[in-house]
């Protein structure tokens, strides 16, 4: 069951303990007493705030759900990327690029980008914008089970600057 509150059974029952089909967390970090909504919800830094911000960004960019996927080949096996691209009519396409670390320490990539050379990689949490992709390799240095996820645009808006 849900941890709703740091109160008896997390906030999810008020039956009697011996009651409840099965018995509430009682680890000392993950348990209900430290880890519940209520708690995750005060705080902004929480998974709770975290995952939020991961489905704002996610319904941001529909490119995420109807786009074209395209893996692309990396210089380091622990290093997932791909793109995606969503193509239109009416505005510039919408392209992703992807670049996930699946190893427990940190690491580098190379990516082979040159169609996308003059690209600007915006960083879509901190809207951080990284050097421009030119026609050399693209390199990127990812913190442990790190990832980037940035909006390939031909100009920088000024509101990020």
């Amino acid at each position: 069951p849900m941890q709703w509150t740091p109160d008896r059974n997390g906030g999810f029952s008020k039956a009697d303990f011996a009651q409840l089909y099965l018995p509430p967390l009682m680890d000392p970090v993950y348990g209900f007493a430290a880890t519940n909504v209520e708690s995750q919800l005060r705080n902004p830094g929480s998974f709770l705030h975290w995952v939020q911000r991961m489905v704002h960004t996610r319904k941001t960019h529909p490119v995420f759900g109807v786009g074209e996927f395209e893996a692309l080949e990396v210089t380091n096996d622990a290093v997932f990327a791909f793109l995606r691209t969503q193509h239109r009519d009416d505005a510039a396409d919408d392209i992703v690029l992807c670049v996930n670390n699946l190893s427990k320490v940190a690491q580098p990539v190379e990516l082979e980008l040159p169609h996308l050379a003059g690209k600007q990689p915006i960083e879509l949490f901190g809207r951080v914008p990284f050097p421009p992709i030119g026609e050399l390799p693209y390199f990127v240095t990812l913190p442990p089970y790190g990832f980037y996820w940035f909006s390939l645009v031909d100009e920088i808006d000024d509101d990020l600057t």
